[in-house]
């Protein structure tokens, strides 16, 4: 499943147990974990078939970022608790917490993990950033 969202010049990519990217158009200084905005695709709007794959424990979750050149990727966990049904942001999660924001728990980084580069080429509010969630079957 691919989508995109957009750089923005408050982004800060500082927090040390979350990642978001939100479907809103804005950005404050106080929202250290979200390094993209302006998503073309929410959790609500995920297909019932990958959902049911979210649910499982069994599953794996990356997500797979690429702006112009640097990538990076996030790995983590389906969890039985996922609903994917916040219209808003999508979180990537290191902890177990569950909530309707959650793309997924024990992820293995955060905002404060990605590389300084990545976050530095975010920081600018044309950039693209193209998005990729891939779920894997163990």
């Amino acid at each position: 499943m691919r989508f995109r969202a957009c750089g923005h010049a408050n982004v800060i990519g500082e927090h040390r147990t979350t990642v978001e990217i939100t479907t809103e158009d804005y950005l404050t200084q106080e929202g250290t974990c979200i390094i993209g905005i302006r998503a073309d695709q929410a959790l609500n709007e995920v297909p019932d078939e990958i959902k049911a794959l979210a649910a499982s424990e069994k599953t794996k979750i990356i997500l797979k970022l690429k702006a112009g050149n640097l990538t990076e990727a996030v790995t983590g966990r389906g969890n039985p608790g996922l609903t994917y049904s916040d219209a808003v942001s999508m979180v990537a999660r290191k902890s177990s917490f569950v909530c309707d924001r959650t793309l997924m728990v024990g992820a293995d980084k955060a905002a404060s993990d990605l590389d300084r580069s990545f976050v530095d080429a975010l920081k600018d509010s044309s950039a693209s950033i193209e998005c990729e969630l891939l779920f894997v079957t163990e």
